[in-house]
């Protein structure tokens, strides 16, 4: 229960930085903020969601990152609906509150609550006003959920050299900026299913009517939802087959230029209690010159759970644990 709620607590923190910024954006008139201000709120919206649940639950955020997750680093499948659950529920509060501090801004903008401010919510092709087709749409998720989430497991994978300290919820949240930026044209970068239904569901039942269609009367609702699962288990696909594999056989090699010298300590795969490894890693761990692990605990890139470690060295911290970003983006 206790995951449940960090999952929801951390992507209702997620929601009320990037649908917040949004409704700024959108309906707050001008001066109040741009395409990159929006990027940038998601991916602080990120970094600050993760740090709210890592410890507890691993801080996935993001169906497509929990579903990734149970296929390729062995998170519990029987914990995938829970955790999906707790993502949706936390984004629909944290759009309705949202909705509720915008409320006069937002009918002041658009007295009808029609498609042209749906998109504070949640996603549509082109962003509602350019001519992408709800296929352009389905393509763009794939293939953005598919690049965040290759990327999470490049940050997370303990034989992989991620992020030392507890950096990895920041670089993640730089991912989600970069996402944003780069691919937020064709279908606003959704990019997670509880991000767009959770404020799809609540903008709904808040009096748009038009939310479950897109500009084209088309019932789009679900492209959000299946384009990023796909992508991610496409992501995760690559990941594992093209550089995850090969890691564990370097590890009996020499280090990489500018690595010399680095201690390195066998890592039992099975592990188990304090101080053991993670279920579903294997390979060394680099030690520096004081003996403790750079960072602060430990990271099951399958589980998915932080450990901050129990007070060897200040602040010890596995350089592969990384938190899992939910993905964010707005309909920008």
């Amino acid at each position: 229960m206790v995951q449940m709620i960090a999952e929801f607590l951390g992507t209702m923190i997620l929601l009320l930085f990037g649908i917040g910024v949004v409704a700024q954006v959108t309906a707050g008139g001008s001066g109040l903020g741009d395409h990159d201000s929006i990027s940038w709120a998601w991916g602080f919206g990120v970094v600050l969601g993760v740090y709210t649940a890592a410890r507890i639950s691993g801080a996935h955020l993001n169906p497509a990152v929990t579903i990734a997750l149970a296929a390729f680093r062995k998170f519990p499948w029987k914990s995938v609906v829970p955790y999906i659950f707790a993502q949706v529920l936390g984004a629909f509060v944290g759009a309705l509150l949202v909705r509720w501090a915008y409320n006069s801004v937002l009918h002041n903008f658009d007295p009808g609550l029609t498609a042209k401010s749906q998109g504070v919510f949640s996603t549509l092709p082109g962003n509602g006003t350019l001519p992408v087709s709800l296929w352009g749409g389905f393509l763009d998720q794939v293939i953005g959920t598919a690049i965040l989430v290759f990327l999470i497991f490049v940050l997370t994978d303990r034989l992989n050299d991620p992020p030392l300290s507890n950096l990895t919820p920041f670089i993640v949240g730089l991912v989600v900026v970069a996402i944003g930026m780069a691919w937020g044209t064709n279908a606003g970068y959704a990019i997670n299913p509880a991000r767009d239904f959770g404020p799809r569901l609540a903008s709904y039942i808040t009096g748009y009517g038009t939310a479950w269609r897109d500009q084209y009367n088309q019932l789009y609702w679900w492209v959000p939802i299946a384009a990023p699962i796909i992508g991610g288990l496409i992501g995760g696909l690559i990941y594992v087959t093209l550089i995850g594999r090969v890691l564990p056989f370097l590890q009996t090699t020499a280090p990489p230029p500018g690595r010399a010298g680095v201690e390195e300590v066998p890592v039992d795969a099975v592990g188990g209690g304090e101080g053991g490894t993670p279920t579903g890693e294997s390979g060394p761990i680099e030690r520096g010159s004081g003996g403790a692990i750079p960072g602060s605990g430990g990271r099951d890139p399958g589980s998915g759970r932080f450990d901050p470690g129990t007070g060897e060295g200040p602040g010890r911290r596995d350089p592969g644990a990384g938190p899992i970003d939910p993905g964010p983006g707005p309909n920008r």
